[in-house]
């Protein structure tokens, strides 16, 4: 354990400290046979992002650019009025006899399988017999322009019966309304520990769900080939499970689809299934027609049509010892996973796994409800139900050091996993690489928590109106898809006779830097300079059987691949220059664009021509499947994650008492991304998330009307964290030890895992609002929910009913 570890700061040109000694070192390993240029490594540096230039310059293509076929038609939704009914009849007499519309596409126009290729079967294509909420996809008018498809789509009308629709998680659990079974967690017996704990707790709160809000929304565009063959250009997370769903539906063999994705303007996992929806609806249209078709969603209709993040309502009792440790806990977590399943049992899954966040749990009792209602199904969001289980008990440590009096980093120190022992969490899985010990008194020293403590206190007892609270949470993010099936990975590395490399991942980028990053890797393993590494389109028709751009496991799984890839194509290089120079392939040594043996030193293009001209191969496919995990789906138990990524942030925020607004007035955050790839991107992602979170619990509302329908659904009424939002003291620091499990680079994920750091946000909010209570009224729990709108912040203090 590094007990005194210094957190990695930027130099001037971006690249960290650590990355210089680092590339240093491997440079000063190596004698060389003759004078060479001092190594630099690409991994370690901050490289801008791949694609920056063109995307400020506007001259990166999104689908919505590429070139149309002669011939394209364009289609619009119709969506259903009504919660949940019969659907009686779809009329479309007004909206063929406008000139231009070519054709309205419904159930009966599917060819294959009317219900999507699921992995619950429980979501059909387009509507048919019932409607199950207000948004749902009938069918599709088509047209020769988008807004004479839109137009037209609102001339159909639906002849539907209206039927009881269940609209909260409250009445689905009185229903006992599940899209799938509910799951319960033991360890222990948390009864008898709640018996003998000393103290004991209840309480229960809401978490809201949270629009994706891309930049770029949901689009395809769907070319029919020659001889029963597909082109799909689709905005997807996932090129393989829309390649499944386009075949399903059209009742073809997978081979004869081939999708293809170059990037997504933004993602945040709304593009993991749900942009397999519009792929199979534009395919079907391009079937009926007999011509190419795109359907891109207008705001509008992307909030009414898409899943969101899963709202959770929350109930538990805590026993707890007079320093706040743990003794035991019941905790029932009910989640809103609209119509269909989608993907709300991983979801759910992962909100059980991360319930413990940083913290032993040794006597526990989970109940997870997977609840049916008639929304939007909802789908994947940024930390897929980590920050749903993290929020919980660090809700719960809050409310149990205000109950004592005691301060709340206090109570989670006495709380956190430790590293010899009380270190198996509640599913099994020990936890070997715990960092938090010695990260939370770091971050403590950085922001120096203890003054400022104290300081906001004495500001309190002289501000009436305004009032300040301060607050530090940890994150321990578990690194793997939960579904074992999904963590491999596959990719194919191309050396051109002039030196020039290109690499082809299952991997894709939605501006997180993925291909950046895969570049950097292979650049390294190769020895050349990166701007010889092109990364291409993510393709069906390159990398069969991809797994989903998720889990935070895009650079874990591509990157290795990659670097494997790679690795062969140098071995054969390798082998070749030691059969000129009658040396041991171990001694042969790639780097800044030479290739040295210990007799002689060769440029690396000099090398591939040379080696192409002796028939050695220059291309090769590379393979990587996570190790060590394991765990049983039906007991959730045993080793899901391969390791896991830790961080905390420290959190000042203000409140005014009279009208219920707030602000972030200061951010620390210390986290940890192993030995960091690209030290920018990294920070970026941390920063991105940090402010995706932080929009989740204090602005970013979701409200559904008496009929079910989504009122706030454009940027009118759905507020986004803006610039203005984001507070002027933001500093990120990286924590500076590498990933202790063999993980490409040693670097470990940063996706998903910041974004829990916002807890930091909510718990300081809570914290103001017990500040605002008269004397003796600070101990008791303060209920408030999320997001903390100035509403619910005026609720929490007892000043609207």
């Amino acid at each position: 354990m590094n007990t005194h570890a210094t957190p990695i700061s930027r130099d001037a040109d971006g690249a960290t400290e650590a990355a210089r000694a680092d590339a240093h070192g491997a440079a000063g390993a190596h004698t060389p046979a003759r004078s060479a240029p001092a190594r630099e490594n690409a991994m370690g540096r901050s490289h801008p992002h791949e694609s920056a230039r063109a995307q400020v310059a506007g001259l990166a293509h999104y689908i919505d650019d590429l070139p149309e076929l002669k011939g394209t038609l364009y289609a619009a939704p119709i969506l259903s009025p009504v919660a949940h009914g019969r659907l009686n009849a779809v009329r479309t007499d007004a909206a063929l006899s406008l000139p231009g519309v070519r054709g309205v596409v419904l159930a009966a126009d599917v060819p294959g399988d009317k219900l999507l290729a699921a992995f619950a079967h429980d979501e059909p294509v387009f509507a048919f017999d019932t409607v199950q909420h207000v948004g749902q996809v009938v069918g599709l008018v088509v047209a020769e322009s988008v807004m004479l498809a839109r137009r037209a789509a609102r001339l159909v009308t639906l002849d539907i019966t209206p039927l009881p629709a269940v609209l909260t998680v409250q009445a689905a659990m009185a229903a006992q309304s599940y899209v799938l079974p509910p799951v319960f967690v033991r360890r222990g017996d948390a009864g008898a520990a709640l018996a003998r704990a000393p103290h004991r707790l209840q309480g229960s709160f809401e978490v809201g769900g949270q629009e994706h809000f891309y930049l770029e929304g949901q689009i395809a565009y769907a070319v029919p080939l020659e001889q029963r063959q597909w082109a799909i250009h689709s905005s997807t997370q996932h090129p393989g499970e829309v390649q499944h769903w386009v075949a399903h539906a059209l009742g073809l063999d997978n081979h004869a689809v081939r999708v293809e994705c170059r990037r997504m303007g933004g993602g945040f996992g709304g593009k993991e299934t749900q942009a397999g929806h519009l792929a199979v609806w534009a395919a079907v249209a391009a079937h009926k027609l007999g011509r190419p078709v795109k359907l891109r969603l207008d705001r509008d209709d992307d909030f009414m049509v898409t899943g969101k993040r899963h709202p959770f309502a929350y109930e538990y009792e805590v026993g707890y010892g007079d320093d706040g440790r743990i003794q035991g806990l019941k905790l029932q977590m009910a989640a809103n996973c609209g119509f269909s399943a989608d993907l709300s049992g991983p979801v759910a899954d992962r909100a059980v796994f991360h319930s413990d966040n940083a913290y032993f749990l040794e006597d526990v009792e989970i109940a997870s409800y997977r609840c049916k209602t008639n929304t939007q199904s909802h789908t994947a969001f940024r930390g897929f139900g980590g920050p749903q289980g993290v929020i919980a008990i660090e809700a719960i440590l809050g409310d149990i050091a205000r109950a004592l009096g005691r301060d709340a980093l206090d109570v989670r120190m006495a709380n956190l996993y430790g590293t010899t022992d009380r270190n198996v969490t509640h599913y099994q899985m020990p936890v070997e690489d715990n960092i938090l010990p010695d990260l939370l008194p770091k971050l403590e020293q950085i922001a120096q928590y203890r003054q400022r403590q104290a300081a906001i206190s004495a500001w309190n007892a002289g501000s009436p109106v305004l009032k300040r609270g301060l607050a530090i949470t940890p994150v321990k993010f578990g690194i793997s898809f939960t579904a074992t099936l999904f963590n491999q990975a596959g990719a194919l590395v191309h050396v051109y006779t002039d030196g020039s490399v290109q690499v082809n991942h299952g991997g894709t980028e939605m501006g997180q830097g993925l291909h950046t990053k895969v570049a950097q890797i292979v650049a390294d393993e190769l020895g050349v300079p990166m701007e010889r590494v092109l990364v291409t389109a993510s393709d069906t028709a390159k990398v069969p059987n991809a797994s989903a751009t998720a889990a935070s496991s895009g650079t874990d799984l591509n990157g290795r691949a990659a670097q494997f890839a790679a690795r062969h194509v140098r071995d054969n290089l390798a082998a070749f220059v030691c059969g000129l120079d009658g040396c041991g392939a171990g001694s042969i040594r790639f780097e800044g664009g030479r290739v040295i043996s210990p007799t002689t030193e060769r440029a690396w293009n000099d090398v591939v021509q040379a080696a192409y001209a002796n028939r050695i191969q220059l291309w090769s496919d590379g393979f990587y499947r996570t190790p060590k995990i394991h765990y049983d789906k039906a007991t959730l138990t045993g080793r899901p994650f391969y390791y896991f990524a830790y961080g905390a942030a420290c959190t000042e925020v203000a409140i005014d008492t009279l009208t219920g607004e707030s602000r972030v007035l200061a951010v620390d955050i210390l986290h940890d991304v192993g030995r960091s790839i690209n030290p920018a991107i990294d920070i970026g992602q941390i920063e991105g998330g940090f402010v995706q979170g932080m929009g989740w619990l204090t602005t970013e509302e979701l409200v559904w009307n008496a009929e079910g329908r989504l009122a706030t659904h454009a940027p009118s009424t759905y507020k986004i964290p803006a610039t203005g939002d984001v507070p002027a003291h933001f500093k990120v620091q990286l924590w500076p030890e590498a990933n202790r499990e063999d993980n490409v680079g040693g670097s470990k994920a940063v996706g998903e895992p910041p974004f829990m750091l916002a807890i930091s946000v909510y718990e300081a909010l809570r914290n103001a609002v017990a500040a605002a209570r008269p004397p003796g009224g600070q101990a008791a729990p303060v209920r408030l929910q999320a997001p903390a709108t100035a509403e619910q912040v005026l609720r929490s203090l007892g000043r609207l009913g």
